[in-house]
Protein backbone atom coordinates (compact mmCIF):
# COMPACT_ATOMS: atom_id res chain seq x y z
CA UNK A 1 0.00 0.00 0.00
CA UNK A 2 1.47 3.33 -1.03
CA UNK A 3 0.93 5.68 1.91
CA UNK A 4 1.90 8.84 0.03
CA UNK A 5 -1.28 8.80 -2.06
CA UNK A 6 -3.38 8.25 1.07
CA UNK A 7 -2.16 11.28 3.01
CA UNK A 8 -4.83 13.83 3.84
CA UNK A 9 -4.44 17.20 2.09
CA UNK A 10 -5.50 20.76 2.87
CA UNK A 11 -9.06 21.39 1.71
CA UNK A 12 -10.03 17.72 2.07
CA UNK A 13 -12.25 16.09 4.64
CA UNK A 14 -10.12 14.07 7.06
CA UNK A 15 -11.23 10.41 7.19
CA UNK A 16 -12.63 9.48 10.58
CA UNK A 17 -10.18 7.67 12.84
CA UNK A 18 -10.41 6.28 16.37
CA UNK A 19 -7.60 5.97 18.91
CA UNK A 20 -7.40 5.15 22.59
CA UNK A 21 -7.16 8.34 24.66
CA UNK A 22 -5.55 9.17 27.98
CA UNK A 23 -9.09 9.24 29.41
CA UNK A 24 -9.18 5.47 28.82
CA UNK A 25 -11.92 5.92 26.22
CA UNK A 26 -11.88 5.49 22.46
CA UNK A 27 -11.86 8.92 20.83
CA UNK A 28 -12.84 9.52 17.21
CA UNK A 29 -12.38 12.48 14.94
CA UNK A 30 -16.17 12.53 14.53
CA UNK A 31 -16.48 13.33 18.26
CA UNK A 32 -15.27 16.85 17.43
CA UNK A 33 -17.84 17.75 14.76
CA UNK A 34 -18.96 21.35 15.20
CA UNK A 35 -15.63 22.36 16.77
CA UNK A 36 -12.25 23.24 15.43
CA UNK A 37 -9.66 20.64 16.28
CA UNK A 38 -5.94 21.22 16.67
CA UNK A 39 -4.02 17.94 16.44
CA UNK A 40 -0.36 18.08 17.28
CA UNK A 41 1.79 15.07 16.55
CA UNK A 42 4.88 14.80 18.70
CA UNK A 43 7.61 12.17 18.91
CA UNK A 44 7.75 11.19 22.59
CA UNK A 45 6.32 11.91 26.04
CA UNK A 46 8.63 13.49 28.64
CA UNK A 47 11.30 14.64 26.16
CA UNK A 48 12.41 18.31 26.28
CA UNK A 49 10.93 19.52 22.98
CA UNK A 50 7.68 17.61 23.38
CA UNK A 51 7.32 18.82 26.96
CA UNK A 52 7.88 22.46 25.93
CA UNK A 53 5.38 22.15 23.09
CA UNK A 54 2.75 20.41 25.23
CA UNK A 55 3.12 23.01 27.99
CA UNK A 56 2.72 25.83 25.44
CA UNK A 57 -0.52 24.25 24.20
CA UNK A 58 -1.54 23.83 27.85
CA UNK A 59 -0.91 27.50 28.59
CA UNK A 60 -3.03 28.62 25.60
CA UNK A 61 -5.72 25.98 26.16
CA UNK A 62 -8.26 28.45 27.58
CA UNK A 63 -7.88 30.72 24.57
CA UNK A 64 -8.33 27.81 22.17
CA UNK A 65 -11.53 26.93 24.04
CA UNK A 66 -12.79 30.53 23.70
CA UNK A 67 -12.54 30.10 19.93
CA UNK A 68 -14.47 26.80 19.80
CA UNK A 69 -11.27 24.82 19.38
CA UNK A 70 -10.01 21.73 21.17
CA UNK A 71 -6.42 20.57 21.30
CA UNK A 72 -5.38 16.92 21.11
CA UNK A 73 -1.85 15.52 21.20
CA UNK A 74 -0.93 12.31 19.39
CA UNK A 75 2.25 10.26 19.78
CA UNK A 76 3.22 6.59 19.47
CA UNK A 77 3.48 6.33 23.29
CA UNK A 78 1.17 4.03 25.22
CA UNK A 79 -1.52 5.17 27.67
CA UNK A 80 0.62 4.62 30.78
CA UNK A 81 3.22 6.98 29.37
CA UNK A 82 0.53 9.54 28.42
CA UNK A 83 -0.98 9.41 31.91
CA UNK A 84 2.39 10.10 33.50
CA UNK A 85 3.04 12.98 31.05
CA UNK A 86 -0.37 14.53 31.75
CA UNK A 87 -0.06 14.31 35.52
CA UNK A 88 3.50 15.60 35.58
CA UNK A 89 2.68 18.71 33.50
CA UNK A 90 -1.06 19.19 34.27
CA UNK A 91 -2.02 18.88 30.61
CA UNK A 92 -5.73 19.77 30.29
CA UNK A 93 -6.36 18.00 26.97
CA UNK A 94 -6.41 14.42 25.76
CA UNK A 95 -3.35 12.62 24.48
CA UNK A 96 -4.11 9.87 21.99
CA UNK A 97 -2.04 6.74 21.69
CA UNK A 98 -1.09 5.92 18.07
CA UNK A 99 1.12 2.93 18.86
CA UNK A 100 0.69 1.46 15.37
CA UNK A 101 1.22 4.95 13.82
CA UNK A 102 -1.81 4.54 11.54
CA UNK A 103 -2.99 8.10 12.14
CA UNK A 104 0.55 9.47 11.83
CA UNK A 105 0.71 7.76 8.42
CA UNK A 106 -2.69 9.19 7.44
CA UNK A 107 -1.27 12.69 8.07
CA UNK A 108 2.08 11.86 6.45
CA UNK A 109 4.14 12.49 9.60
CA UNK A 110 5.52 8.94 10.10
CA UNK A 111 8.74 9.17 8.13
CA UNK A 112 12.45 8.69 7.97
CA UNK A 113 14.21 11.26 10.12
CA UNK A 114 17.77 11.77 11.19
CA UNK A 115 19.19 12.83 14.51
CA UNK A 116 22.87 13.02 15.47
CA UNK A 117 23.76 11.47 12.12
CA UNK A 118 21.53 8.43 12.65
CA UNK A 119 18.51 7.70 10.47
CA UNK A 120 15.37 6.27 12.02
CA UNK A 121 11.64 6.10 11.37
CA UNK A 122 9.51 8.23 13.68
CA UNK A 123 7.04 11.08 14.07
CA UNK A 124 7.90 14.40 12.45
CA UNK A 125 6.66 17.10 14.85
CA UNK A 126 3.65 18.54 13.01
CA UNK A 127 0.34 20.25 13.77
CA UNK A 128 -2.94 20.21 11.87
CA UNK A 129 -6.03 22.42 12.12
CA UNK A 130 -9.32 20.78 11.21
CA UNK A 131 -12.45 22.92 10.87
CA UNK A 132 -15.94 22.37 12.29
CA UNK A 133 -16.85 20.18 9.30
CA UNK A 134 -13.85 17.88 9.54
CA UNK A 135 -11.89 19.54 6.72
CA UNK A 136 -8.13 20.05 7.04
CA UNK A 137 -7.56 23.81 6.76
CA UNK A 138 -3.95 24.34 7.90
CA UNK A 139 -0.84 22.30 8.51
CA UNK A 140 2.51 22.99 10.08
CA UNK A 141 5.19 20.39 9.35
CA UNK A 142 8.68 20.02 10.83
CA UNK A 143 7.57 22.31 13.63
CA UNK A 144 9.99 24.44 15.60
CA UNK A 145 8.53 24.46 19.13
CA UNK A 146 9.40 28.08 19.98
CA UNK A 147 6.31 30.27 19.44
CA UNK A 148 4.42 27.47 17.67
CA UNK A 149 1.34 27.25 19.93
CA UNK A 150 0.68 30.98 19.64
CA UNK A 151 1.00 30.75 15.84
CA UNK A 152 -1.59 27.95 15.80
CA UNK A 153 -3.86 30.00 18.07
CA UNK A 154 -3.63 32.93 15.67
CA UNK A 155 -4.76 30.64 12.84
CA UNK A 156 -7.68 29.36 14.95
CA UNK A 157 -8.78 32.98 15.55
CA UNK A 158 -8.77 33.81 11.80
Amino acid sequence: MNMSTETVKIGEKVPNFTLLASSGKQVSLDDYKGKKLVIYFYPKDMTPGCTAESCDFRDFNGEFAQHNAEVVGISPDDLASHEQFISEYSLPFLLLSDTEHRVAELFGVWKELSWNGKNYIGVERSTFLIDENGVLVRDWRSVNVEGHASEVLAAVKE
